[in-house]
């Protein structure tokens, strides 16, 4: 296994012809707002949204749920950036992340903090200007649970997949006081829902980049011997309570039963591939196990709102 030695940023290797520069900073500061995990946050947030706006009379409120939409992603968008600058150091250790933008030397750390707390201010005052002051609160909560709690637990405790699944598990609460201005029990199913996902999701990434972590000194999984069965305890334990949630009543009320089907199928599959995972540990099955998370909680989230008609 080859490893890449820790290399400090250079800023001055920027100076390349002014176009290529241009461009590679407009791409670099589009990834650093990790688009990819903004998908995940948009989804849960609008399906929120539609769940709650449905369940009173009257036409689906398009212009506050692009609204929410918008505010959201933004808030999510400062988020990732910020979070980025605070582990640049480290980030710079790891194979998988020593090509980010800052640890990289891309992109100066004071652009970085800059413009994750402009993204962020921005989505959060846009939220409270356009949706309401709630939606915006929640989305505080958030922003400081996963910036100023889960982030630098990432360093001390492997309790932090547990802390920090509670930010990650927010945004359906932040779509449902958008539509709502309160928060009814079915939102915290949903939030229950996300809250459990993220165990398997990160259980298997923190397994198939154990090493990258392992050298930047994160604690995201505890050493030594019991390693893998708490990696193994916190992969099934909340997908064994996970199908359960989903079948909430008051959160199923009025779907179809091609719904329950669908959920009872969605969970069965996940479960499949983290009890493979569980069982022989290795590169592959914890790609597979990531593959098969990000596949159900869109899916599931999807049937919900089809399911509602």
């Amino acid at each position: 296994m080859i490893i890449q030695p820790v290399v400090q940023p250079s800023y001055a290797s920027a100076a390349v012809g002014d176009r290529e520069v241009s461009d590679a900073s407009w791409r670099d500061y589009w990834a650093m707002t990790k688009p990819e995990v903004n998908v995940l946050v948009a989804i849960t947030t609008a399906t929120a949204f539609c769940l709650a706006a449905r369940a009173e009379p009257g036409a689906l409120p398009w212009t506050r749920l692009v609204q929410t939409f918008v505010g959201t992603v933004l808030a999510a968008s400062g988020a990732a950036t910020l979070n980025q600058w605070m582990e640049y150091p480290f980030d710079a250790r790891m194979r998988r992340t020593a090509r980010r933008a800052i640890a990289a030397g891309r992109i100066e750390p004071t652009h970085a903090l800059m413009f994750g707390v402009a993204l962020s201010l921005t989505g959060v005052a846009w939220l409270a200007m356009t949706v309401n002051p709630f939606a915006s609160a929640v989305t505080i909560v958030t922003l400081v649970g996963y910036l100023l709690i889960y982030t630098p637990l990432k360093r001390y405790s492997a309790l932090c997949t547990a802390i920090g699944a509670i930010p990650g598990a927010l945004p359906p609460l932040i779509g449902w006081a958008a539509a709502r201005g309160h928060l009814d029990d079915p939102a915290w199913a949903l939030f229950a829902i996300v809250f459990l996902w993220q165990f398997p999701h990160f259980m298997a990434i923190a397994w198939m980049y154990r090493d990258d972590y392992d050298r930047a000194g994160y604690k995201v999984l505890p050493r030594g011997d019991w390693r893998s069965g708490f990696v193994s305890v916190h992969t099934l334990l909340p997908l064994l309570v996970l199908p359960s949630v989903s079948l909430v009543p008051a959160l199923t009320d009025g779907t179809s039963i091609v719904y329950r089907i669908g959920a009872v199928l969605l969970g069965l599959g996940f479960f499949h591939y983290a009890v493979r995972f569980a069982l022989h540990k290795s590169g592959s099955t914890a790609r597979q196990l990531l593959v098969a998370s990000v596949i159900y909680l869109p899916s599931l989230f999807a049937l919900m709102i089809v399911s509602r008609g």
